[in-house]
């Protein structure tokens, strides 16, 4: 087998061009030895935000279509991608948003046609997104629908634990109504074979956290639990997933419950990111379950009062890059 077809070709979106994106994706200069990297960009906006850094790196334009190759010491290799207007760091500007959507598109688009073995998205600023007119509530909810994925499941991971979501972007007032026995249900099964295909966990123990205070106490803070919960993952139970709980969220946090855990599934947003984020923020990576592709992210947003200053940190970015590396199409 020759160099180009042992490498895989990760593929990193560098996102919102005024934030902290470009910065990132300057640090992930080769040499890589068992993946190549290409970042999805405006080759010029990537060359003037390393001469504002100070970083001496050759930035390669490659054409998408040829295989990958192996990646020269401080050399990084970006798959152009015009802006439509000009960027300055730290100022957002309603005009190159179609320009992230396009990076994206690419990036997905290559790793469908199999061209490519993972994408990796830098941050994105959803706000300037919307501003310009377009839908869009976030990478998660685009790559779906482009993706046309009936169900997907946003996990967080970091080396302490891996952390999954009943429910997202939701206010907590309609956490509640969200969360039933077929929305259950469709998650578990998604995240129990995610585990078996993406980790190589061929039998994953999967730790549940209740919705209310003391899991409801046996209905005193609650009914979730005991009429939506408790059955629903008592039938999930004869299908052979192995799952414990629901437990209080307060408790189940602790080192003896996530060393037995391969992951643990949250109701809501607030009650499992918190305590993954302490324990790992800016080593945590994002990742959408569900797609027919790897899609891995930071853990961070766009962080415009940094751009351009040098004070951004990478770590986030490379845990993605390895994680995606390591995942099983």
């Amino acid at each position: 087998m020759s160099t180009h077809q042992q490498l895989k070709r990760i593929l990193v979106t560098a996102g919102e061009p005024a934030g902290i994106g470009p910065d990132l994706c300057l640090q992930l200069a080769g040499p890589q030895t068992d993946c190549e990297i290409v970042v999805i960009a405006d080759q010029q906006l990537l060359q003037e935000r390393a001469s504002q850094l100070g970083l001496s790196i050759d930035i390669t334009a490659i054409d998408p279509q040829q295989p990958p190759s192996v990646t020269a010491q401080q050399q990084l290799k970006v798959w152009h991608t015009p802006l439509v207007a000009d960027c300055v760091s730290g100022s957002l500007s309603i005009n190159n948003a179609t320009y992230v959507l396009k990076t994206l598109d690419l990036a997905c688009d290559a790793c469908l046609a199999g061209e490519a073995h993972a994408m990796v998205t830098a941050p994105v600023h959803k706000a300037v997104i919307n501003d310009a007119g377009i839908a869009f509530s976030g990478h998660t909810e685009y790559l779906q629908q482009r993706c046309q994925s009936n169900q997907v499941v946003m996990m967080l991971a970091c080396a302490a634990m891996r952390v999954a979501l009943v429910t997202t972007h939701l206010p907590l007032s309609k956490v509640s109504a969200a969360i039933t026995p077929e929305r259950l249900k469709q998650v578990v099964r998604l995240l129990q074979a995610e585990l078996q295909q993406r980790f190589a966990k061929p039998r994953p123990t999967i730790y549940v956290c209740g919705l209310n205070p003391h899991a409801g106490e046996d209905g005193h803070l609650g009914r979730e639990e005991l009429d939506i919960i408790i059955p629903t993952l008592a039938q999930l139970r004869q299908e052979g997933i192995d799952l414990v709980g629901p437990l209080p969220a307060d408790t189940l946090f602790n080192s003896h419950n996530l060393e037995q855990a391969d992951c643990v599934l949250a109701m809501y947003h607030d009650q499992g990111l918190p305590v993954l984020k302490y324990a790992g923020f800016g080593n945590a990576v994002n990742i959408t379950l569900g797609l027919p592709i790897i899609r891995t992210s930071v853990d961070h947003g766009t962080a415009l009062d940094l751009a351009g200053t040098g004070k951004a940190s990478a770590s986030s970015l490379l845990e993605a890059v390895a994680q995606a590396n390591l995942m099983r199409l």
